[in-house]
């Protein structure tokens, strides 16, 4: 009688070969919540700016496994103690830790479903799971939710360096072309130690933190932040706001099962129940870019409009400022628009729009980033660094933009 062989090796493009630890591992991995990040997009719609920008929230999961398998290796190699349960409760929470992303990554939460975060759903997806598998994943969700004994798991997990973002600039790197998010994440990780339960990086790491705060920060305005992207998730959003809309009102349009599941009805933190999280694990990119499709042949002008400029790039145009835009030239636009297209306040409000994004590099209020000396001090990295001036980092710069049809100008 044949068996499976679950301790598979997946050949990765960033770091080579990857292996599972165990079956348990390859369980959840064979699990179909889990199969669904194979289907949902690492960056949205980035890929168009970077073509090669196609990879996916299941690579991005196995990357971060592989990454914690290194830190554990390496923090016991410097004598912290990690059982055998904690080890697994490790790699189950990174694996897990974005399993409650819809599809484009964040376009669901502002759209479809309101005041719940996919945090917030990747625990409820983690919560269930502990049920199917009998209650495995007790210490895994104990260190997601951050209430586990020893912090420093915590901050492995979600921190300052953690593995999620030692893995995601690496790999969005790698596959949009932007060299300057290259960071050295398994260098960062060998200059990992513990020090009273809280994560510290040895001195000798002190540039390879250096970079991935400078890589991070450049990384946002160029690639997760660049304006293009921007007005893409933006439009995307407000497809979908539309869509629900005109579901509200009882209009017919044609969408998969899931997406008219969330189309017809509110969903938020406080009716999200175990039906509705299982239509969730049905959503995906191709729900929505299939009813994308679709969409762009309909009788209503803003979805039909907005629909087709998406699977044409035909973009809004927008434009940053640092400071607000003018209010004049808003409504002048609307104006234009409404005379043009024959259309609402309401309607036109759909095509010309305002916002503002915000880009933090190191955020003290996610607890401090700190550098161990030989000597055995530990200072935070901001009062560490001499070569760039990493308290530039600390503070917010935003930036505010206008969106519109580039006709109305």
């Amino acid at each position: 009688m044949n068996s499976i062989n679950k301790l598979k090796i997946f050949n990765d493009p960033v770091y080579g070969f990857i292996t599972i630890p165990n079956t348990l591992i390859f369980d959840l991995i064979a699990h179909r919540y889990f199969q669904r990040l194979r289907r949902i997009s690492q960056m949205g719609l980035s890929y168009l700016v970077y073509p090669g920008a196609h990879h996916t929230r299941f690579h991005h999961a196995l990357g971060c496994l592989h990454l914690m398998q290194k830190a554990v290796r390496i923090l016991r190699f410097k004598g912290i103690s990690i059982s055998l349960v904690e080890e697994n409760g490790l790699y189950i929470a990174i694996l897990l830790h974005d399993i409650g992303h819809g599809p484009f990554s964040h376009a669901m939460e502002h759209s479809i479903v309101k005041n719940i975060s996919h945090e917030a759903i990747s625990l409820k997806f983690m919560e269930t799971l502990n049920v199917e598998f009998e209650g495995k994943l007790d210490t895994a969700i104990s260190m997601f939710k951050g209430d586990y004994s020893r912090n420093f798991f915590g901050q492995l997990i979600s921190g300052q360096i953690d593995i999620d973002r030692s893995d995601y600039l690496k790999r969005d790197s790698f596959y949009t072309g932007v060299s300057e998010g290259n960071i050295n994440s398994e260098r960062l990780i060998s200059m990992m130690n513990v020090v009273e339960d809280e994560l510290v990086i040895e001195e000798k790491g002190l540039y390879s933190v250096e970079k991935f705060l400078m890589a991070r920060r450049l990384m946002y305005w160029q690639v997760y932040l660049h304006k293009t992207s921007l007005v893409a998730e933006q439009m995307i959003i407000r497809i979908l706001k539309r869509a629900k809309e005109l579901s509200v009102l009882n209009i017919n349009l044609q969408a998969s099962p899931a997406l008219s599941y969330f189309m017809n009805c509110s969903y938020d933190n406080n009716n999200f129940n175990i039906k509705s999280l299982n239509q969730f694990a049905l959503l995906d990119d191709y729900d929505v870019l299939s009813a994308l499709k679709t969409w762009q042949h309909h009788s209503d002008y803003v979805l039909s409009n907005l629909s087709q400029r998406i699977l044409n790039r035909n973009l809004l145009k927008i434009k940053f400022n640092d400071n607000l835009p003018c209010d004049l030239n808003m409504t002048n636009m609307i104006q234009n628009l409404k005379s043009k297209h024959k259309l609402s306040s309401k309607e036109a409000a759909y095509f010309v729009f305002d916002g503002s994004v915000s880009n933090l590099g190191y955020d003290k209020n996610q607890g401090g980033l700190y550098i161990l000396y030989k000597n055995g001090d530990v200072n935070e990295v901001i009062n560490s660094s001499n070569h760039l001036s990493l308290k530039v980092l600390s503070k917010t710069v935003t930036k505010h933009y206008i969106c519109f049809p580039e006709d109305v100008l």
